[in-house]
């Protein structure tokens, strides 16, 4: 069985080292850089398949949270286990906004590091790649400017082509699947991401955030993908009428 192979971007010489050490003795293959934009083209150069990526905050040239941020917006869904000094909760509230998956402040307890990179690889194993057998009972769908061939895998919206990752496609399926209906989290959490539903993650969150980046006329103010505040979420192909808002 091949190893799962993690990216750890730490500028602290010593620290690198240190958890490069720890997580080989677990069995792991690790790959170190020191600087955002060095872990953002092995990432791009697509040589090395991460299935984690251990990121520091502070970081020379470009922040984790921008590192963070570019790794999202390229569609990619491998786990993020942010590492920072920072322990404000509008640090870690931030982190999580750009698409971490954990967040462990420094200092940190080692065995915490790595009970948290094993939770990582268990709960959220990466899904990058679009699996064209994933079965589906759905043709065709249109809403808003978006046109949806889910057989084909192929989106258009305004007349522009967008890629979706297998997770982003499985929980745009689900949606449309269930259209009308107010879908609970943990709902979600057990049916696309097959996890308990009693999980604590922003994982939905996330990536409903990035559908409605490439689906929304105005992500902001979201017509189709609907919060429902302490419920879940709701899919509606028709707006809701003004002032019957959610």
């Amino acid at each position: 069985m091949t190893a799962k192979h993690i990216l750890v971007v730490e500028d602290e010489r010593h620290l690198a080292v240190g958890i490069k050490y720890n997580l080989e003795a677990e069995g792991f293959q690790v790959t170190t850089v020191g600087d955002g934009p060095s872990a953002l083209r092995l990432i791009d150069e697509g040589e090395n398949d991460f299935d984690l990526i251990v990121l520091d905050l502070m970081l020379p040239g470009m922040s984790g949270y921008a590192v963070c941020e570019t790794i999202r917006n390229s569609g990619n869904d491998v786990p993020i286990l942010i590492l920072s000094a920072r322990t404000l909760t509008e640090d870690r509230t931030r982190g999580f906004n750009v698409g971490a998956s954990q967040y462990l402040t420094k200092p940190f307890d080692l065995d915490e590091l790595l009970s948290r990179v094993k939770n990582l690889l268990t709960h959220f194993p990466r899904k990058q790649f679009i699996d064209r057998s994933m079965p589906t009972k759905l043709t065709t769908f249109e809403f808003g400017k978006a046109k949806i061939d889910f057989p084909r895998f192929h989106l258009q919206v305004a007349g522009k082509e967008e890629q979706l990752t297998k997770r982003e496609w499985e929980l745009l399926q689900y949606f449309v699947e269930h259209e009308g209906r107010l879908i609970p989290r943990t709902e979600l959490l057990q049916n696309v991401w097959q996890m308990p539903g009693h999980i604590q993650t922003r994982a939905p969150d996330q990536f409903i955030l990035r559908l409605r980046k490439i689906l929304e006329q105005d992500p902001a103010a979201p017509q189709h993908f609907l919060t429902v505040r302490d419920m879940g979420y709701r899919f509606v192909k028709q707006p809701l009428p003004e002032g019957a808002e959610e």
